[in-house]
């Protein structure tokens, strides 16, 4: 039997050399860097309707569109 998740749990993660604190509650997951106050959060209700992965999409999508507007204005 899995134990309900009522309180914050804090951890600590190293990736790539760069340290991050992990905290998974009741509302839902956020990673921020290791002594900095922003990073990134998303809730519960998000990741399992499926709208974090959208907003991950539409990200990687605009990212691509602006670097093939900029190769058009500078052919370079």
């Amino acid at each position: 039997m899995a134990t309900r998740l009522d309180k914050t749990i804090k951890r600590e993660l190293e990736l790539d050399g760069q340290l991050y604190t992990v905290s998974i509650g009741p509302t839902g997951v956020s990673i921020i860097p290791k002594g900095r106050r922003k990073g990134h959060e998303v809730s519960w209700a998000d990741l399992i309707s499926g709208e974090a992965e959208l907003r991950r999409d539409l990200s990687l999508s605009v990212e691509v569109l602006d670097a093939l507007r900029r190769a058009e204005h500078d052919p370079g």
